[in-house]
């Protein structure tokens, strides 16, 4: 292979894929059922159980031995990072980002381009003194409560009165 296809080839891998038209005329265009997304928080059960063990192998293999620094008040992190929902969100979301960028196919810049623009947004987020691992500590998990929430659905119709005996 020249040189000159080989750099084709890799501008190739890099470029956005392209979108075909639907058929115009006499040819119904099929439909695709899109695919249900792959964010963790759309799933349930054991399909969630089974997407939370597997970015749990990803972050106590790959994420926290390179990228995890030491713990301290100002930059926490909790051992049962599991149990914080906004966590469990940003690190999918970051090792979906990563599956995308390094993983087969992806570009010779996926890497710096991940460490560029998902990394350290998401270890900053999750690590600030104020955000979801405000209160923990080595080795102790502090949940955190909610904001309380007034209605559900403020915009709803409101509920039928109460039946009067």
């Amino acid at each position: 292979m020249s040189t000159a296809t080989t750099e084709v080839a890799e501008s190739d891998r890099d470029a956005a894929p392209t979108q075909t038209a639907p058929a115009e005329g006499g040819d119904a265009a099929k439909e695709e059922t899109p695919s249900p997304p792959n964010f963790i928080l759309y799933k349930e059960g054991p399909e969630y159980v089974q997407e939370l063990r597997q970015l749990t192998l990803w972050a106590h293999h790959v994420l926290l031995p390179v990228y995890g620094r030491e713990v301290t008040s100002s930059y926490p992190w909790c051992s049962s990072w599991w149990e914080h929902p906004e966590a469990v969100a940003q690190l999918h979301g970051l090792w979906l980002a990563w599956a995308e960028l390094t993983g087969p196919g992806s570009g010779r810049c996926g890497p710096a381009n991940w460490h560029r623009d998902y990394l350290q947004q998401v270890m900053t987020s999750l690590r600030d003194p104020s955000g979801p691992f405000a209160g923990c500590k080595a080795g102790s998990h502090r949940p955190k409560e909610t904001p309380r929430i007034e209605r559900a659905d403020p915009f709803a119709p409101p509920p039928p009165p109460p039946a009067q005996a």
